[in-house]
């Protein structure tokens, strides 16, 4: 036996081995059942040996040592666990044998957890479920969790749309105090809103939409002007009249964000009694409206503008394929049984959104247009058909019309306060701007004097890129090196519009951002309190709309995965809308579906050029816009992508 002497020497001795290593703080980034990293405080990203990622879960603070692994690699080696941060999550269940797991659905994150059987809520394989981590693996490399709730089984009817408002915590149901709120509105609230307002009940306004459209926003007409060029008064609906500020309508509406449209099953930003009813602008109803009442030169130059309450109604709800029609010289039914003076504001209206578009074309940026893919569902919920749509015409126009009214709102805006709520946006990413000049050094040297970093260098280098005929799809590859628009409380130029302020007012029945718009353009008209704004508020509804976006785009996508084995063998002709080292990705002409051709499934070897975006071998190479036919080869399951085989010529 150990005196205590020895025993004590022996202490001393683990306090000073433990003393004299060299530790490092960082957070875990990735964990699969090979292999995981840790991004370390400096910045730098250590591999983790499969024995040590299996004791770690994603976003846990931890401390390692820096050993070296075979031929020499850095790898970490843990000594302590120091935050836990994952908690619960969204997986699915998996049954092997006896033993029972979840997969979690965590990005970074690819290891099983047990569940023992006491904690698996009669949870079966397949279904997808809530669940929270009761066992972290630091000690003994297993993880164990609980099943807190089922969401549904992977066989369900609309189980796509139900794990995406799971997975992203949102919501059908309204609050009590909400329907509580709503139920006291009827049409004798908007009698009561209508005084003080101007009535511009006698003016030709219509509303032009998709047939199914019910949260009908806007509304417009047009009439000629003696000295030339038009009046354009452009009518958005006001439901911030009717409601509380900050009532718990409100209030809702704000952690909503913005209306989701999930294919087949939309989710509303307001009830329906507001969206489609009483704040709705339907023909033959008088309506709450924000009226922007623009003049308009004959080469589409903005003038004098008012924004002011009023009451409208519009003479009819008008589809985007008769007004298009009107528009070409046809008449349908529906332009039939129009009186003459609303047919005459549409003819306006038709000169109105050729002279914007004209000016936006000669001042601005405009985007190139791309076709639609509405998703069709049958009766259990899965894709039936993909419809491509152009926009016609009609679209054009009431696109330029809310262009217009979303200006003249940021200019209001800055003229009485300076702050508000804007939307920016700083055109190329600062970490891609020297590839931009690469780009233009070595291929469109006529360019060079374009600064792409101001927002006039921005735009200069687009409209010109527009026009250049090269080898190479210049504007493409600078399009794709964007920052994201964003909300900002003082205004600043949209480089992606190339308009030197913006917000958007035009949809208040389906985005918060612009119900909040109008309620700041009612304080400055003296009809409501200042509203309270800050910057946490605007992070906050920023991550709201991510997240919506997020649940949508998953919902979509993982249909799209169901639906891309019907493609079956035949030859698909689509256009490469991304390249990286990998490979590039290829969207299908007629239906939109966008899966990747990896270059490790070409016969011959391909390097990346991240300036150009392309990939070449000695044979041959892929660019961004390129023009290529492709046939279904899989659905990756385990990075939810789908696959493409290239069809050689």
């Amino acid at each position: 036996m150990l005196n205590s002497d020895a025993l004590n020497q022996l202490k001393q001795l683990r306090t000073d081995i433990q003393a004299d290593k060299e530790l490092f703080a960082g957070t875990i980034k990735r964990v699969t059942g090979r292999f995981g990293f840790v991004t370390l405080d400096d910045g730098r990203d250590i591999y983790l040996p499969k024995d040590e990622a299996q004791k770690v879960l994603l976003g846990d603070r931890v401390q390692i040592q820096i050993t070296q692994g075979n031929g020499g690699k850095q790898a970490g080696e843990l000594e302590s666990v120091d935050e836990r941060v994952l908690d619960t999550f969204i997986g699915q269940y998996v049954v092997r044998g006896k033993g029972h797991f979840v997969a979690p659905d965590i990005n970074g994150l690819s290891r099983w957890f047990f569940v023992p059987p006491k904690q698996r809520n009669e949870a079966k394989n397949g279904d997808f479920v809530h669940a929270r981590v009761t066992r972290h693996p630091f000690s003994s490399g297993n993880a164990q969790a609980e099943v807190l709730s089922v969401i549904g089984n992977e066989s369900d009817p609309g189980i796509e749309r139900g794990y995406a408002m799971a997975k992203y915590q949102l919501r059908d149901e309204w609050p009590e105090a909400v329907n509580e709120e709503v139920a006291t509105l009827s049409e004798a609230a908007i009698e009561q809103a209508t005084s003080g307002r101007e009535d511009l009940t006698d003016l030709p306004f219509v509303t032009i939409d998709a047939p199914s459209t019910q949260d009908m926003d806007d509304a417009v007409m047009a009439q000629a002007r003696p000295e030339g060029g038009w009046r354009l008064c452009i009518a958005i609906a006001d439901p911030a009249a009717l409601l509380p500020e900050d009532g718990a309508t409100e209030q809702e509406a704000r952690l909503r964000a913005s209306s989701a449209y999930f294919p087949g099953q939309p989710r509303a930003m307001l009830p329906s009694a507001i969206s489609q009813d009483l704040g709705s602008l339907m023909a033959g109803r008088d309506r709450l409206a924000l009226v922007c009442d623009l003049r308009l030169d004959a080469e589409g130059n903005m003038g004098d503008y008012q924004l002011y309450a009023a009451t409208i109604r519009s003479r009819a709800k008008l589809a985007y394929e008769s007004v298009a029609a009107l528009f070409e010289g046809r008449t349908d039914e529906e332009i039939q049984a129009l009186d003459d003076t609303t047919l005459e504001s549409l003819n306006q209206l038709k000169s109105v959104g050729q002279a914007l578009r004209q000016w936006r074309e000669a001042n601005a940026l405009v985007n190139e247009e791309r076709p639609d893919y509405r998703i069709r569902l049958d009766e259990n919920r899965k894709i039936r058909s993909i419809q491509k749509a152009y926009q016609t015409s009609a679209h054009r126009l009431i696109e330029e019309c809310m262009i217009a009214a979303n200006r003249c709102a940021a200019d209001f805006l800055q003229q009485r306060s300076g702050d508000g709520l804007f939307i920016t946006h700083a055109g190329v990413r600062e970490e891609k701007a020297d590839n931009i000049r690469q780009l233009l050094e070595q291929h469109c040297p006529e360019l060079l004097d374009v600064d792409p970093t101001t927002p006039e260098g921005f735009t200069s280098l687009v409209r010109r890129a527009s026009a250049l005929e090269t080898e190479l799809p210049v504007k493409a590859i600078v399009m794709r090196q964007l920052e994201r628009a964003e909300m900002a409380t003082q205004a600043a130029p949209h480089q992606g519009m190339g308009l030197s302020l913006y917000t958007t007012m035009t949809s208040p029945l389906r985005k918060y951002s612009d119900y909040f718009v109008h309620r700041l353009i009612r304080h400055h008209l003296g009809l409501a309190g200042k509203p309270e704004w800050d910057e946490s508020v605007l992070k906050a509804l920023q991550e709201s709309q991510w997240q919506l976006r997020q649940a949508v785009n998953e919902m979509e996508h993982s249909l799209k995965c169901q639906f891309a084995p019907s493609l079956g063998d035949e030859a698909h002709q689509g256009t490469i809308v991304q390249v990286n080292a990998g490979g590039f990705q290829v969207k299908l002409d007629e239906t939109g579906l966008v899966g990747f051709v990896a270059s490790r499934d070409l016969p011959e070897k391909f390097s990346f050029d991240p300036v150009t975006h392309t990939i070449a071998s000695d044979q041959r190479r892929f660019r961004l816009d390129q023009v290529v036919t492709v046939r279904f080869k899989e659905v990756d399951e385990e990075r939810r992508q789908i696959r493409f085989d290239l069809v050689d010529a």
